[in-house]
C-alpha cells in the first residue's frame, strides 16, 4: 500500500510540474531565443544541478520515424528506483502524448503518433522517483 501511495504521490507531482512547466517553457522561447532555465526544478543534459552525472540515464532519447515519436530513458527500473512517466508536449504547451511506468516494467520506452505533417518543436520529459523531472528539448 505503501509503495502504491507513493506512486500516486509522485504522479500528481509530475502532472502538477507538467501542468505548471509547459506554459513556462512556451512562454520563455516566446520571449528570448535561448533554452528555457528552471534551475532546481527541470535538469537537462546541460542543466544537470544537484545531479551532475545522471542525464546519461535520465535525459530521454528520442527518436522519430515518419509520425511515430519513440522515447526511451536508459535507466533501471527497480521497486526502489524508477522511471515514473514520460511525456511529449508541443512548444504551446500542448500534451501529445504520455505513457506511466511501474517499477516492475523492464524498461522506460514509449512510443506515441505526431500529428500528420508535424514539424516543430518539441520538449520529452522524464521523471525518476529520485531524480525529479529531466527535460529533452527538440525539434521534428
Amino acid at each position: 500500500m505503501k509503495n502504491r501511495r507513493n506512486f500516486l504521490k509522485n504522479s500528481a507531482l509530475l502532472a502538477t510540474g507538467l501542468a505548471v512547466s509547459a506554459p513556462l517553457l512556451a512562454k520563455s522561447e516566446s520571449v528570448n531565443s535561448k533554452s528555457p532555465d528552471f534551475p532546481g526544478i527541470i535538469f537537462t543534459q546541460k542543466e544537470q544541478g544537484r545531479w551532475e552525472g545522471k542525464a546519461g540515464s535520465h535525459v530521454p532519447v528520442v527518436t522519430v520515424k515518419g509520425n511515430m515519436l519513440t522515447m526511451q530513458t536508459f535507466h533501471p527500473m527497480t521497486e526502489e528506483h524508477y522511471i515514473v512517466r514520460h511525456t511529449v508536449v508541443d512548444k504551446n504547451g500542448k500534451l501529445l502524448g504520455a505513457k506511466t511506468f511501474h517499477p516492475t516494467d523492464v524498461r522506460a520506452i514509449s512510443t506515441i503518433e505526431l500529428p500528420n505533417g508535424f514539424h516543430g518543436k518539441l520538449y520529452a520529459t522524464s521523471f525518476c522517483n529520485k531524480h525529479d523531472f529531466w527535460l529533452k528539448e527538440f525539434s521534428v
